[in-house]
């Protein structure tokens, strides 16, 4: 029915209108009840479901936050694991270069204190004195013999003996002296042996302590880390948003490069494998040139793995060491291979470019220009060929760390949207429960006529009770 026939059951339509208004609020009303239920019943149905749902992607929040703090301590743990054993490598390399040769240094030491000592002994030996009979013969001698010529040339011969005994003594008692002197002289070398030798032991043992501190620190932090403080969970986010970010920039420089390096090889490799031919909407000669460089990538992956400098593939990793060293100059050969391959491909590229613009140059009539520093190009192109896979071989290690960051950062912005989900789920639920209402309120306002004449019946026998008990 159209609504022009529903204006047209009067002659006059507002008539009609005003007779369907009358019916609607007549319905209204009496299905007043049933409307309430309705509105109310679907209100708080969207209101429970959206709150479950709140809850439920509430409850996913919390087990992924845990989730996330679970990785971050663990991926925190395992670079605070390698830091303090690269760390412990470095001190164990500086114990074997500084104190290595301790044991032989301690039996230098030992030899040159025990040489000291010996001449320190010697030097303790004092000359012989001398003899007591001298004493007696000095009093001899100076008995007065002016009188008796024969007494007198006794006693001078006897003095001059006794002279001579003297300076022999004497020079004995100097040659002693000298000797010790000597021996003392002799000591100064090994005492300055010594101090050197303990100088430098005390320099090492002050730079071993000075590498041990970073360990200390390094160790404090690790213990935070397994403990899972919320300071060490702080560290190790923001942390997390530098490397995603400083790694992701990296990156993009690498593809940059992948780029250049695709443009050197594209254009020879059209040539050697067919410019028109395609493999889908693709050419074969970008394929074939993007796989060259997506080995060159792959082949950088393995090597940093056979070097331990990335941790990507455990398997690698846990091979034996003559595997590893094996793997390594296998990748190392194959990279070398590939560049110089690039290098080729770089001077074929100018050589067909030369060829063009000669081609045209004759297509355009003209003669070809000789240029005398073309191979400053062409040297440059081959370089670039050869460089460019070297390195992206170090892509590896922003790769590594821009893999261990978004695992955070992924989970950081899933909770965050669950977060948000559950919220506005929430607020959801509690609007539909006051549309509900408003609804309701609505409904009344519609039939409001009814309404209020039935709030006066209502009144009515109420008054009445009134009256009579005022009557009374």
């Amino acid at each position: 029915m159209a609504f022009s026939d529903l204006l047209g059951i009067t002659p006059n339509p507002v008539a009609s209108a005003g007779i369907w208004v009358v019916l609607l609020i007549t319905l209204l009303y009496f299905a007043r009840i049933s409307g309430h239920k309705v509105v109310l019943t679907l209100s708080r149905t969207l209101h429970d479901a959206m709150r479950l749902g709140s809850h439920a992607l509430a409850n996913a929040e919390r087990a992924l936050r845990a989730r996330n703090r679970e990785v971050l301590l663990a991926a925190g743990r395992e670079a605070k694991e390698r830091i303090i054993e690269r760390e412990f490598e470095r001190v164990a390399d500086a114990v074997e270069k500084d104190l290595g040769s301790y044991p032989q240094f301690q039996r230098n030491l030992s030899d040159v204190i025990v040489r000291i000592e010996e001449d320190y002994q010697k030097t303790m030996d004092v000359p012989p004195d001398p003899p007591g009979w001298v004493k007696a013969v000095d009093a001899v001698a100076k008995i007065d013999a002016r009188n008796d010529n024969m007494v007198g040339t006794i006693l001078s011969d006897i003095h001059k003996s006794l002279v001579r005994a003297h300076e022999q003594a004497l020079e004995e008692y100097r040659g002693a002296s000298r000797k010790r002197h000597d021996m003392l002289r002799r000591m100064v070398p090994g005492w300055r042996t010594v101090q050197k030798n303990l100088t430098e032991v005390n320099k090492n043992v002050e730079s071993l302590l000075k590498r041990c501190q970073p360990i200390d620190r390094h160790m404090k932090e690790y213990e935070e880390i397994v403990s899972g403080t919320d300071r060490a969970l702080q560290v190790l986010s923001s942390s997390s948003l530098v490397q995603f970010f400083v790694s992701a920039f990296v990156l993009s420089v690498a593809v940059g490069g992948a780029a250049i390096n695709f443009s050197l090889i594209a254009r020879p490799m059209a040539e050697m494998v067919g410019g028109t031919a395609f493999i889908g909407a693709f050419k074969t000669s970008d394929i074939a040139a993007l796989v060259i460089i997506l080995v060159e990538v792959s082949m950088g992956l393995f090597l940093m793995e056979s070097l331990r400098i990335t941790r990507l593939f455990p398997v690698i990793g846990a091979l034996p060491d003559k595997t590893r060293v094996r793997m390594t100059w296998i990748t190392f050969g194959i990279l070398l291979s590939l560049a110089s391959v690039e290098a080729g491909l770089a001077y074929m590229r100018e050589i067909l470019m030369q060829d063009e613009l000669a081609t045209s140059a004759i297509l355009r009539g003209g003669t070809v220009a000789e240029n005398d520093f073309g191979w400053i190009t062409t040297a440059a192109q081959m370089g670039l060929g050869f460089m460019l896979p070297f390195a992206l071989v170090f892509v590896a290690i922003p790769l590594e760390t821009l893999v261990h960051s978004l695992r955070t950062i992924v989970g950081m912005l899933l909770a965050g949207t669950l977060h948000l989900a559950s919220l506005s789920l929430r607020i959801a639920g509690g609007a539909v429960r006051l549309i509900g209402t408003l609804l309701i309120r609505l409904y009344d306002v519609l039939i409001f006529l009814p309404l209020w004449v039935e709030t006066r019946r209502k009144k009515k026998p109420k008054s009445s009770a009134q009256s009579y008990s005022e009557v009374s």
